[in-house]
């Protein structure tokens, strides 16, 4: 893969379009990671259930997915500006109930009215389980066209020439956000949660005929938990504000008057595009079959590691930061090396790198201090990060143009549908097994179902040649 020049890097970074989309992406990118540290934090707390967390984790990702292939067909058919305004300002209506009902979380006030007269008022709470539910459904709804439409927006908005330096700054910027994002929400959660954790705060009032003291008492981390969503939902006001800044061009395909069967057409052809394309096919099933199984696995079980084994919500957040600069350093190694050192095929390197974090999942099993869990993780985002470049640059290379949009929905409806499955599985798991042996399973069924690709399937003869046949239309 061929690097942008110095001079290229240097006009895409005076285009005013690119200039917006940058800054709105680094806030928004930012503001996700507080909510992705927040909401797992939030149900733990509220219910030590991790089964209630599985089901918040699915309930947000299903129509996410549920809804990822029409969203992408429908940014094709509309404009992906306005679909992508629109989900921002849907997300920030959202992330700011959220943060206003858990500060109101189980309050208790405390009235004292003159010397002698007190009136004691405990509100009921104000957020439940359910309403987390609905919430989360409703994120996960607004994800759907919110990811397509963003994935859409850079075509139509700075030259073609700059594409691959614009979708790698974004890329590795993204990865950037997963190391602070996830720090930035424990300091939050460390300075903030300790004005949750009290029992009163008193406010002196002044006279002896007003009111002489008001208490409250609410759920740990409130404060903290809360500014982390009012925070997310700002960044998705200040993002919309800046994607207002971005002028586009028009597609040919964005007709206002696009039908609905013209939607489900596209979404067909794009299905059919896959089918077709035999070494595409069987990496999408066996990605497919990964994410069903364990794929979600993770974003249960490591909520949990740092709730019941390491004791603390900065925990949670050093795991994630790790993950994040493992998978940065991953991404910088695959552009730094390219395909020079590669000793194996393209599929081959895949099912190696899935056995290797599959032992390395194992290890988690054993991990019972935050550095020894980080360190594991760290590699895990090395691994992780490396192999997203080279699948991305294999399905940029072996997909025609005019079918990226719906290929690439595809590939995102494969983790963010089948994962949810796992996800909720793995909260009900919890109830049954220990969380070691939980980490153990997952590993070995990683590295279980790499040597099986490996042994009875082409996958494993895959390249990274692009034959002629995938470029047709």
């Amino acid at each position: 893969m061929s690097h942008p020049a110095p001079n290229q890097r240097a006009e895409l970074m005076r285009n005013p379009n690119f200039k917006w989309l940058l800054r709105g992406g680094v806030i928004s990118m930012l503001g996700d990671q507080l909510t992705m540290v927040a909401l797992p934090w939030l149900v733990l707390k509220l219910t030590g259930d991790t089964m209630a967390l599985g089901l918040v984790i699915a309930l947000m990702s299903i129509p996410r997915a549920a809804f990822m292939l029409i969203g992408g067909a429908v940014v094709d058919q509309y404009s992906p500006k306005r679909v992508l305004m629109l989900s921002k300002y849907a997300n920030a209506i959202l992330l700011g109930l959220l943060a206003l009902l858990v500060l109101r979380q189980q309050s208790v006030i405390t009235l004292a009215l003159g010397s002698s007269l007190q009136l004691s008022l405990e509100l009921t709470p104000h957020i439940t389980l359910m309403l987390i539910y609905a919430l989360a459904l409703g994120l996960g709804l607004a994800q759907a066209f919110g990811v397509p439409s963003g994935t859409s927006i850079m075509p139509q908005s700075i030259p073609a020439e700059y594409l691959q330096a614009a979708n790698g700054v974004l890329m590795g910027l993204r990865q950037l956000s997963m190391l602070l994002g996830p720090v930035l929400a424990a300091v939050l959660l460390a300075v903030f949660g300790a004005s949750g954790n009290s029992g009163s705060h008193g406010i002196a009032g002044a006279g002896s005929s007003g009111i002489g003291s008001m208490g409250s008492a609410g759920m740990p981390d409130a404060h903290g938990l809360a500014a982390a969503f009012a925070l997310d939902s700002l960044s998705f006001i200040v993002s919309a504000w800046t994607l207002s800044r971005v002028t586009t061009r028009s597609g040919a395909g964005h007709a206002a008057g696009a039908s609905a069967l013209s939607v489900w057409h596209s979404i067909g052809a794009g299905l059919l595009m896959v089918w077709r394309d035999v070494p595409l096919r069987l990496c999408f099933i066996y990605w497919g079959t990964v994410s069903l199984f364990i794929g979600g696995s993770m974003q249960v079980a490591l909520p949990v590691l740092a709730s019941d084994v390491l004791h603390g919500a900065s925990a949670l957040g050093l795991l994630l930061a790790a993950n994040g600069a493992g998978t940065l350093l991953g991404m910088g190694a695959a552009a730094a090396i390219g395909a020079r050192l590669r000793l194996v095929s393209f599929g081959a390197m895949i099912l190696l790198m899935d056995a290797l974090a599959g032992v390395l999942v194992m290890g988690l099993g054993a991990a019972y201090n935050a550095w020894l869990a980080g360190a594991l993780l760290l590699l895990l985002g090395v691994l992780s990060g490396y192999v997203q470049i080279n699948v991305f640059t294999w399905i940029q290379r072996r997909v025609p143009p005019q079918m990226m949009g719906r290929a690439m929905s595809i590939f995102m409806f494969i983790f963010m549908g089948l994962a949810p499955i796992s996800a909720a599985a793995t909260g009900w798991l919890l109830k049954l097994i220990s969380l070691s042996q939980l980490f153990v399973g997952g590993g070995i069924i990683l590295v279980t179902f790499a040597a099986l690709a490996y042994l009875f399937t082409p996958i494993g003869s895959i390249t990274a040649n692009t034959p002629d046949a995938a470029q047709a239309p």
